[in-house]
Parts: structure tokens; sequence; C-alpha cells
């Protein structure tokens, strides 16, 4: 094949070469290499094509000028050129390819270092446990001055042993001692002509009660009382007949009272004559006494037996027919530390106990155990030694969970 002379360069043909090279990568160089490779040119030097000599081939872009070689037509160097540009553009793609990749990975990682990332992570969880040490290092002081410890009536005392009685609470009622009890009957049966007492008057031994006509000698004659006391019974009219069969009255001496107290069979183990027992009436304690009699068999319709307290009773305040409450103090220990039920207070949902401090008085949890009368055991919480608010923990209670007062409370 005949050399052919290079066609000049038209600037079409340098704008092609420039946007060619100037594509990144080393996939354009080798597009570019082929594009050369495959028309025969390499920058303007022949190549070796069976001989020395041989002239080199036009380029292929001059094509468009020349009108197209007979040996490489006009349509081929279209192709060519198409198949040039296609390379490039697909390494356009290819390297579009890989600028989304690292654009991606490079958004990826700021995003994961922004958001997720193990040390954004890492410090996240950094504070938020520093916010967990910071609420567990939290502590409710509550202070008050003395003015205010005197106003609201807060009392502290110094911890130490104590004895815990349990009891056993049950029910009673107030009876007439019937040691002390007369039911007067008329020694004829008559017609009642005079009755000069009445219900709940008081009486002395040997005062008349009343006179009855005798209906063997129609003679009157008198009904005494043979106690002093008072007038329960009375069962006599005036012009009524009265009869040996029934009490005209019934006189109590009411200077002492039975109480007689329920208890179940589950509870008979537990109670014994001389217990020591507290009598409530309502919810305040009234009096104190001991069981004397507790009865041997158990009462067939109620199963229940009856321990029975006899209680002075010089005022007269406990009255027959009266229910009270006993707590029989069934058992008793003394316990190395002991405090009373007023200081324990629920706190945050646990029993807790306001203990004094140099800051202010601090409520501190405790662990409970037995609890007797108006007194509770400490297993842990304080110690014996501490000054603890035994009576006015409801007001630091209050101060705690409402802030109550203007000052003097530290969270």
């Amino acid at each position: 094949m005949s050399a052919m002379q290079l066609a000049p360069r038209t600037d079409s043909d340098s704008r092609r070469r420039s946007r060619t090279w100037a594509l990144p990568g080393a996939a354009v160089l080798l597009g570019v290499a082929v594009a050369l490779f495959g028309t025969g040119v390499v920058d303007g030097n022949a190549t070796e094509s069976g001989g020395s000599g041989s002239a080199p081939q036009a380029d292929p872009g001059s094509t468009s000028e020349m009108g197209g070689h007979p040996d490489h037509p006009g349509h081929d160097d279209h192709d060519h050129d198409d198949h040039a540009v296609g390379d490039s553009e697909a390494h356009s793609e290819a390297g579009h390819d890989d600028h989304d990749d690292e654009s991606h990975d490079d958004h990826d990682h700021d995003g994961h270092d922004a958001a997720g990332s193990p040390d954004g992570h890492d410090d996240h969880d950094h504070d938020s446990h520093d916010d967990s040490d910071a609420h567990d290092d939290h502590v409710d002081i509550v202070r008050l001055t003395a003015a205010e410890i005197a106003e609201f009536g807060v009392i502290v005392e110094t911890a130490g042993s104590g004895v815990i009685e349990q009891t056993l609470e049950v029910p009673g009622e107030v009876r007439p001692n019937d040691d002390r009890l007369a039911h007067i009957v008329p020694r004829y049966s008559g017609i009642v002509t005079d009755v000069r007492v009445g219900i709940g008057d008081y009486v002395k031994r040997g005062q008349v009660l009343a006179i009855i006509e005798s209906d063997e000698s129609l003679a009157p004659f008198e009904v005494k009382t043979l106690l002093s006391g008072t007038v329960i019974g009375k069962h006599i009219t005036l012009g009524e007949a009265a009869s040996r069969d029934r009490d005209t009255f019934v006189i109590a001496d009411l200077s002492t009272v039975w109480i007689d107290l329920t208890i179940y069979q589950r509870d008979l183990e537990r109670v014994r004559v001389g217990q020591e027992v507290v009598l409530l009436r309502g919810h305040e304690e009234r009096a104190e006494g001991k069981i004397s009699y507790v009865t041997p068999i158990v009462d067939e319709r109620t199963r229940t037996a009856t321990a029975r307290v006899v209680l002075t009773n010089r005022d007269e305040d406990w009255r027959p027919g009266m229910f009270v409450t006993g707590l029989i103090r069934v058992e008793s220990a003394e316990v190395p530390l002991a405090i009373p039920t007023t200081a324990v207070h629920r706190v945050e949902g646990r029993a807790a106990v306001f203990v004094e401090t140099a800051d202010g008085f601090e409520p501190q949890p405790v662990v409970l155990g037995r609890t007797g009368r108006g007194v509770v055991e400490v297993l842990s919480g304080i110690h014996p030694g501490d000054r603890f608010v035994s009576e006015g923990g409801f007001t630091l209670k209050a101060e705690l969970e409402k802030g109550s007062f203007g000052h003097g409370h530290a969270h």
C-alpha cells in the first residue's frame, strides 16, 4: 500500500483529541491507543508493515476534509470515531461510577461519623453513662432552720436498742362483773304499791327499792338491795303483780367490769392467763389489764373461746355493752435497733428514715424486721447512734415531693 501524506489537523481534530485525553484514568489512554493503532498512525510516525520505508498512513481525523480514502472509506472512519467516542463515553461512565462510589463511600463514612459512627456512638454512650452516674450521685437533702424545725414539729432522736412486743388483736365486749351483780326478787308475791328507783340510779346496800303488798297476809313489805351499785335492770311497775319467779331489779357494781375477748381456734395456743392486754376504744388506747381467765371449752356455735380481763372502772367510762379491741402481748423480744413506726416513710417506693447529717436531713432507705406495738425493728440502713427524725417526717417528705418551702431544699 502506497504511502499517503498526512493531512493537516483541523481545530475540530484538536478539540476532539483534547477531549479524549482530558478524560481521567488509565482507561482513557487505552481507548486512545486502540483508536490510533487501529488506523496505523501513532503520533505521525510510520509503523512497520512488512518492510521499512513504508509511508505513514493518514490520520483518520483528516478524512473528513479529503472526502474519504479509497482504502479507508468515510464510513469506517465514522465507525472508528464512534468507537473512540463510545469508549470515551463508557470510560466517562466508569469514571462517573468510580466517582459515585467514592462520593458514596465518603458520604457514608461522613454520615456514619456524624450520626452512627463508632466514635459518635461512644460519645453518646459516654454522655449517657455520665448522666447515669450523675443521677446515681443525686442525693436528696432537706435543709431546715431551727425555727422551721420547731414550727413543723420535727423531733429528732438517737437510734438504739428496743423491745419488740408482738401482739394479737382481737375483738371484745364490756360486760358487768358477774361477781358484783345482784338480781333482786321479792320475798313474797303481791301487788306493787310503790316504786322508788329507776334505771341508772345509784343505790346503796340496804336501800328500799319498792313496796309490795303480800298476797298471803295483805301486809306491805319492802324490797331492798343487797349491794351498792347502779340499777341496770328494772322489771316492775306500779300496780303490777310481782312474783318470786322473776327479777324486779338488777343492781351492778360497775367499779369493775369484765372485758370478754373473743379468741379464735387458731390463736388459742398463743393465749394464756397472765398475759398483758392493751384495751382500745375506737382507735385510742384507754386501759391495760391482764388475762385472768380463759374458757376451757369452745363455743359450739361460734367456735371461739373467751379470754377475760377484769378492769377497774372507777369513773365508769367502760359501760357494759360497749365493743372494744384488745391487743394481747403474745411475745416480747429485745433487738439491737428499733425505732418508732412514725419514723418510717415511703420515699420513691421504698421504706426510708430521715437521718440528720451535717448538710441537713437525708432520706435513708432501710430494711425492716419485726413489728411491735408502735415500734419496728431495723435490720439495715441506719446504725445505733444515728440521729433520725422520729416525728414530723411528713413535712420533710412533702418538701422533697412538692417543694413546699421557698428555700432550704437542695437536690
